[in-house]
């Protein structure tokens, strides 16, 4: 049985229907894209539904925060939280300006996130630990380990409990700023326009919120609050500050900077938006070059292990065929 496998396996016209089957298949596949037409007004509808659907979501959520800002709505804190952070004071223990400046960062503003986030602080480490002890001693884990690495797991799972807030808020914070420092060239670009066609600051703000939220969401909140605070704020200066703030971005900083500028000294925002974009738009790319020359050393080991295997069979696949083939017609 296995021999007449071999032998049909091993037989020229089979190798020759394969190759050519397996042509065949490699020019259909190739040829479906040049037979299906032009796919760039079928993507573009796609894209531009998409886009809508995007659009008219973000809006909602812009216009539900404002109705809930002009209510006075404010998000309800736990009870028990509250008074378990006021009772011991752990504000004044482990949150300082970094902490709530952090928090901003990532997008928790307010009162109840700092309250959470010293709650969590607190309690997490004692979660860890007593998941360490009932892993360890109930469930019978590292049997072989003396008492005192046991008891160090269980403290490492504590402090692990203890830093976990602060990973999350940084990882948090880390994806908040990548979103929103793709979409700034865009939104500076569309700012641009704004101004230049006569628009003033807060309604260009309110504008390109409405526009960017379906590149970035987390951009346009920060548009919407910035307009927010120049409406009510006694110094436009603050306003941009607290933007720079919540973003924790240069390029934002460099913005803030420019608009304050232009409103004490009366200098054109125009010129100033058009150079920023510019700049923006060179960093983007640097980082992206950046990126494209880290390629080649992380390709390495993945071109070791999967390609070059690959194309060591293929080199050497009809040498073993035809060893294959001298062996069965010796027998």
């Amino acid at each position: 049985m296995i021999d007449q496998i071999v032998k049909s396996i091993t037989d020229p016209s089979f190798l020759i229907a394969m190759v050519v089957a397996s042509a065949v298949f490699v020019t259909v596949f190739t040829a479906l894209p040049a037979l299906g037409g032009n796919p760039l007004k079928s993507r573009m509808k796609s894209v531009a539904l998409e886009r809508d659907e995007l659009r008219a979501k973000q809006r909602a959520r812009l216009a539900a925060e404002a109705d809930r800002r002009r209510k006075g709505l404010r998000e309800e804190q736990s009870i028990g939280m509250r008074n378990i952070v006021d009772r011991l004071d752990l504000r004044r223990a482990l949150a300082d300006e970094n902490t709530v400046a952090k928090l901003k960062v990532a997008g928790f503003r307010g009162q109840n996130p700092l309250t959470k986030f010293l709650f969590f602080r607190l309690i997490l480490p004692f979660v860890g630990f007593a998941l360490g002890l009932v892993y360890i001693f109930l469930l019978g884990g590292l049997p072989e380990q003396p008492l005192v690495v046991k008891i160090f797991v269980c403290i490492l799972l504590a402090y692990g409990g203890f830093y976990a807030p602060i990973v999350y808020v940084s990882n948090r914070a880390t994806k908040r700023k990548e979103s929103i420092q793709r979409a700034w060239p865009d939104a500076l670009d569309l700012m641009l326009i704004c101004v230049e066609s006569g628009m003033s600051v807060e309604a260009a703000f309110r504008r390109v919120a409405d526009e960017i939220g379906a590149q970035s969401v987390d951009l346009a909140e920060e548009f919407v609050l910035t307009n927010a605070e120049l409406s009510f704020l006694q110094e436009r200066k603050q306003a941009y500050e607290n933007l720079a703030a919540r973003t924790g971005l240069d390029s934002v900083k460099s913005v803030a900077q420019a608009l304050t500028q232009a409103e004490r000294y009366g200098t054109p925002v125009a010129h100033a938006l058009r150079v920023l974009s510019n700049e923006s738009r060179e960093m983007r790319m640097n980082e992206a070059e950046k990126k494209a020359a880290a390629l080649p050393p992380k390709l390495t080991v993945p071109m070791i292990l999967f390609f070059l295997p690959v194309l060591f069979a293929v080199i050497l696949g009809p040498a073993g065929i035809q060893v294959s083939e001298r062996a069965i017609f010796a027998n």
